[in-house]
């Protein structure tokens, strides 16, 4: 039977080559011993040749390839490890803000005066542990101090003097949905963009809700944009019958600071507070995950039916999650608001 030895691996072949001088040595005719390993006969010479060199028997034994050598060192890789990983191409000196393998080219070349081909630097970045990934979006307007101070300082004293006055601290914030919005992606053949039917008639809500960390859920939908009349009358609603001093975490939206709510707010004479967070930092607000997660389920991700109403479809999601502490809680569990404690 005839066999590849392209198809052993090396130690096995390694073991043949040396078996096969030792079968020679003792007298065993070249043929009979490759007619056994099942290879070609004339094989044996190229072993027997290299078996009588310099190195002997040594010359047989397997050895690990070494290629070509890379063209950067060990430290070289780990530098661009450091200049690659959260960081932004516009720190050296470029004018786009997404890595790519062209463009981390073109940073080794700047840097140590070697060219590398999209290759290899494909396989650079993989031997790094990088991989392509889409980018959350941060605001270049953000204060990483403020972010910082309001975690460390500013909340922690807020929960205190909350548990100290026997307050309430609720998460405040606004979202739009749209009828004709289709979230997500769906299969269809390369090169033939899937059809969604969406509703031809417009249909638009938006929706406001407050949550805090033991489960508890509050929400109105309201047509249009959000002005301060109108969100001193949801502050209302949110106060109505309410026993407990609240404190109300929320951004700096331009209404919520308007001076009628800064009125209507003195008005309560303490019973309301309101607490603005840092700018351009909606992952510090727990509210935020209610508006992802119904915009990753539920009417968001799937078009309107026939003589269905936007608003009453929101609506019903939104009394869901309110029947759903468990729900409500788990929003308090994503990583960048795990800075809040019950």
């Amino acid at each position: 039977m005839k066999r590849d030895g392209r198809c052993l691996d090396h130690q096995t072949l390694e073991a043949l080559r040396l078996m096969a001088m030792e079968r020679l040595a003792e007298g065993e005719a070249a043929s009979a011993v490759m007619a056994s390993f099942g290879f070609c006969r004339t094989t044996i010479y190229k072993w027997q040749r290299k078996a009588k060199g310099r190195k002997g028997l040594v010359a047989l034994r397997s050895r690990i390839g070494s290629g070509r050598p890379r063209k950067l060192t060990a430290g070289q890789e780990r530098k661009v490890l450091g200049w690659v990983n959260g960081k932004d191409p516009r720190q050296y000196g470029f004018d786009f803000g997404l890595w790519t393998r062209a463009m981390v080219g073109r940073l080794v070349e700047k840097k140590f005066a070697v060219h590398l081909s999209l290759a290899s630097v494909g396989q650079l970045l993989g031997r790094l542990g990088l991989t392509p990934q889409k980018p959350l979006q941060r605001a270049y307007q953000r204060d990483p101090e403020a972010i910082a101070a309001w975690k460390s300082q500013t909340w922690p004293k807020l929960a205190v003097r909350a548990r100290r006055n026997g307050a309430d601290i609720w998460f405040w914030d606004e979202a739009g949905f749209r009828a004709d919005s289709v979230h997500g992606r769906t299969w269809g053949k390369k090169g033939q963009t899937p059809v969604v039917a969406v509703p031809g008639q417009r249909q638009s809500v938006s929706a406001a809700s407050a949550v805090n960390a033991k489960g508890a859920f509050w929400f109105v939908t309201y047509k249009g944009g959000l002005d301060a009349d109108l969100f001193v009358a949801m502050l209302k609603l949110l106060m109505r019958r309410r026993r407990n001093p609240l404190y109300l975490v929320l951004d700096s939206l331009p209404a919520h600071k308007a001076k009628a709510v800064r009125a209507y707010v003195e008005a309560t004479r303490g019973k309301l507070e309101l607490h603005f967070l840092p700018g351009y930092a909606p992952e510090l607000n727990p509210d935020e995950m209610v508006w992802n997660y119904m915009k990753r389920t539920g009417t968001a991700r799937r078009p309107l039916a026939a003589g269905e109403v936007l608003q009453d479809c929101i609506e019903a999601q939104m009394k869901a999650i309110g029947q759903n502490p468990a729900l409500v809680r788990a929003f308090f569990q994503a990583k960048d608001v795990s800075y809040i404690t019950d």
